[in-house]
């Protein structure tokens, strides 16, 4: 099973650009929290999360085409590389997200670059902002325009949930990590 350390390592050594380890980060930690809404792995969760736009740096243009031989010879199992993959559904792959963890990571993707950019607006970054807030810039399609609104609803849906409570898991996921993914704010408690 993809430890997170593994994912990290094997991660780390395509992507070098700071904006998309951050946001492997923020997948990571929204991972882990939705791991633990449905009693799952967590670390397993985040490993995956971590590792889920691989190819991306290298062939923005080709994303999850240049992935799954690649993992797999890293190591990674066919049922998380299936994972990875299938967070491009409808997109870029037609791996349908048919599992918790693949649901997961296909609606906290583009979620967390609308939580990240709301918290990137506050002065006190993530650490207070509220699901009430997300969902009012969510509704202006304007506001983290790349960020695709219909994936999000529809992996909300697949998963049986509301956006409200993705939200609140993701926010709760992220914030511990502030500091790190840059959402600390700039007001200092």
């Amino acid at each position: 099973m993809l430890t997170l350390d593994r994912a990290k390592e094997i991660n780390d050594s395509m992507v070098t650009e700071p904006q998309l380890r951050i946001h492997a980060m923020n997948v990571m930690a929204a991972m882990g929290a939705m791991a633990e809404h449905f009693h799952e792995n967590k670390e397993h969760w985040m490993a995956v999360g971590y590792l889920h736009d691989y190819d991306y740096e290298k062939y923005p243009d080709e994303h999850l085409q240049h992935t799954e031989q690649a993992l797999l010879d890293s190591g990674v199992e066919e049922w998380e590389v299936r994972a990875v993959l299938s967070h491009g559904y409808g997109l870029c792959t037609d791996v349908e997200p048919l599992t918790n963890l693949e649901k997961s990571l296909y609606t906290v993707d583009e979620l967390t670059g609308i939580i990240q950019a709301c918290a990137r607006m506050r002065p006190m970054g993530i650490r207070d902002l509220t699901a009430k807030s997300v969902i009012k810039k969510f509704k202006d399609k304007r506001f983290a325009a790349k960020c695709n609104r219909e994936v999000i609803l529809d992996g909300c849906n697949r998963l049986g949930m509301e956006l409200r409570e993705v939200i609140e898991v993701c926010i709760e996921g992220m914030r511990p990590y502030a500091e790190e993914i840059g959402l600390m704010g700039t007001e200092v408690c």
